[in-house]
């Protein structure tokens, strides 16, 4: 099994926020709900440009072939 390097970081968030980051993740739990968050948040924007890009070149390839049909 691989284990991928880490890199440790700092962020600064309200108070107000960081309590409402307890409260949802749990104590001891923050590093690993931000973690799943941002894992979650990166890959659906990922899979939402791939699904753009593809439909792009399927609506492409549709006008070109309207267009040597012609």
């Amino acid at each position: 099994m691989k284990v991928e390097p880490r890199h440790t970081f700092s962020i600064n968030l309200p108070t107000s926020l960081y309590q409402k980051l307890v409260d949802k993740a749990g104590r001891g739990r923050v590093s690993a709900f931000i973690r799943e968050v941002l894992e979650k948040e990166l890959g659906e924007k990922q899979l939402k440009q791939q699904l753009i890009a593809s439909h792009k070149r399927v609506a492409k390839n549709q006008k070109l072939k309207k267009e040597l049909a012609a």
